[in-house]
């Protein structure tokens, strides 16, 4: 039988190629609304207490209030500013505040397949999508809360795609776009200055590259494309020093974002830290153990692939900064972890990809889609082993499921009461950290410690801290108080200083009565007005609603 021409055969190729040029782009939208379905069912998830602290400080900002002036916390004020765009687009509700971060997570995991496409082609950038989609997906993260870290993650893959994208272009406004959205990443959450710091770096490996290849240095032209990209770094933050100082809240904001955030930040020795990581860590995989598994193998194929080794130093340095965004402080919460998805995502693609090419080089051409296979299996676990969660529980137990007994769900029937019987104007307290309930009700805090938690630190600004919060609450007189009643909205330790719940105690019996209580777990008791003072409680986790006694 007589073989096909060589032209026909390459045009029949060309052809194939040209039918499923557009297969990865389907296979990336189908993931991203795969996941977005998941994600949409759940919209109505209470929300739990740093989303409250965004949401917050967010519709403080929409009322022309300025971050650090009501509500006190060391972040940077960057997500509080993005809070404040998506509760204007949403609306000011737990499902506003998803529908954004649906649409950020939906915009994270697009621009995961933009880099690892730039990297490896369209192909190569499918798996890390759907790892991406997944891993930020899950319930061991904290995934469908609202928390920082996404809106860092959004800031830092922008970035350094953009950064790739300069490198092979030299133009100096990429440089400087790429450096402003790393600098947003820091803006959005501390942290996020190691993803400057990995901009930076990976600059100068590329210039070293490039002066290796011409054999000279080109002075003038490293000096512009350098001074763009860390003039775009530096910018978000100098607009946002410049911001709080025109708002008159600048003392405070540097104390709460880098005085508090120092004591805060050392408060854990490296042993500790050590410790803790190898506790939270196991959980945090969960049953998404084989795709890291998948991306370790991708890791290590800098060393066994020449292909990949070319791309080497990009892929350990974005993993290797990645991974220190998680560790300031060495407290690894489950949520800080999300930064360091892109990385892991891209590596379990580098896996796949570089499995599959080496069986079809050593011609084992039935065995060639045997990585995708095992990569489709790993991913499918995850998604049947908390399918309970995916896809079955309501937004109030699968909250419940993720954060019992903390009073999140409760926080809207209170937060509800206290509008009901308080005008606009009304300011109130909450002895506890919950600042959702401050946002739910829609009304101002008396004091600007939305947590305590900085009050029960052993950090040296703690009695000056309960001092400030007992004064501010005896001069605004609060129509409300809110008394939080379970540990975890306080985390005292043997070391606390209890300053503010002997004083507490004392004021609410002198100048309050009880005008609610609030029995959580196993089934949450509301009970309001005289049947409160006649209720007691079965539960160790209650919340207890105090009004002013009429004067």
């Amino acid at each position: 039988m007589a073989k096909k021409p060589k032209r026909k055969r390459n045009a029949q190729a060309e052809q194939n190629r040209a039918r499923f040029r557009y297969w990865p782009q389907l296979a990336v939208l189908l993931i991203i609304v795969f996941f977005a379905i998941i994600r949409f069912r759940l919209l109505d998830m209470p929300l739990e207490r740093d989303e409250g602290e965004y949401a917050y400080a967010g519709q403080l900002i929409l009322q022309g209030i300025p971050p650090y002036q009501l509500a006190y916390n060391m972040k940077l004020p960057g997500t509080y500013a993005a809070y404040a765009l998506i509760l204007g687009l949403f609306g000011q509700t737990p499902a506003g505040v998803h529908a954004g971060l649906l649409l950020v997570n939906a915009a994270t995991t697009f621009l995961v397949f933009l880099l690892a496409a730039r990297l490896f082609g369209p192909w190569a950038g499918v798996v890390p999508t759907a790892s991406y989609a997944l891993l930020s997906t899950s319930p061991s993260v904290l995934g469908f809360a609202g928390h920082a870290t996404h809106f860092v993650a959004l800031a830092a893959v922008a970035g350094t795609l953009l950064l790739l994208i300069a490198i092979d272009s030299e133009k100096p406004w990429l440089y400087f776009s790429a450096g402003l959205l790393v600098g947003l990443a820091f803006v959005m959450k501390q942290p996020g200055v190691f993803f400057v710091f990995f901009a930076g770096f990976y600059f100068v490996f590329s210039e070293w590259k490039r002066s290796h290849h011409s054999q000279r240095i080109d002075w003038e032209g490293l000096l512009a494309r350098g001074g763009m990209l860390g003039f775009g770094a530096v910018l978000p933050f100098a607009l946002t020093c410049f911001i709080m100082w025109r708002a008159g809240v600048f003392s405070k904001f540097w104390f709460w974002t880098f005085s508090y955030a120092r004591e805060y930040g050392s408060a854990v020795g490296l042993s500790q830290g050590v410790q803790i990581f190898l506790g939270a860590f196991p959980p945090i995989v969960g049953p998404a153990l084989f795709v890291w598994l998948i991306a370790g193998v991708g890791l290590s194929a800098i060393w066994w692939d020449r292909e990949i080794r070319a791309r080497g130093i990009f892929l350990a340095g974005f993993l290797l900064f990645s991974f220190l965004a998680v560790c300031p402080g060495f407290y690894f919460r489950e949520h800080y972890f999300i930064v360091m998805l892109p990385a892991v995502s891209i590596l379990a693609g580098v896996a796949v990809a570089t499995a599959t090419r080496k069986l079809q080089q050593a011609g084992r051409m039935r065995l060639r889609f045997l990585p995708v296979l095992l990569f489709a299996i790993a991913f499918a676990y995850p998604l049947v082993a908390q399918d309970d969660f995916l896809f079955q529980m309501d937004p109030v137990t699968a909250c419940r499921s993720l954060y019992a007994p903390n009073p999140f769900p409760e926080a809207l029937r209170i937060a509800d009461y206290i509008k009901a019987h308080t005008s606009p104007e009304a300011r109130i307290a909450v002895l506890g950290s919950e600042p959702e309930i401050y946002f739910y009700a829609r009304r101002h805090s008396a004091t600007g410690y939305i947590y305590v938690y900085p009050l029960m630190e052993p950090q040296k600004y703690a009695p000056t801290m309960q001092q400030e919060m007992i004064s501010q609450i005896q001069a605004a007189q609060p129509e409300f108080i809110v008394f939080v009643d379970v540990d975890l909205s306080w985390m005292v330790r043997r070391s606390s200083v209890t300053q503010i719940l002997t004083w507490g105690e004392k004021y609410l019996e002198d100048k309050y009565q009880l005008d609610g209580i609030v029995d959580i777990l196993p089934e949450t008791v509301y009970r309001w007005g005289p049947e409160a003072q006649a209720y007691q409680p079965t539960s160790q986790f209650t919340v207890k609603v105090f009004k002013l006694k009429s004067r």
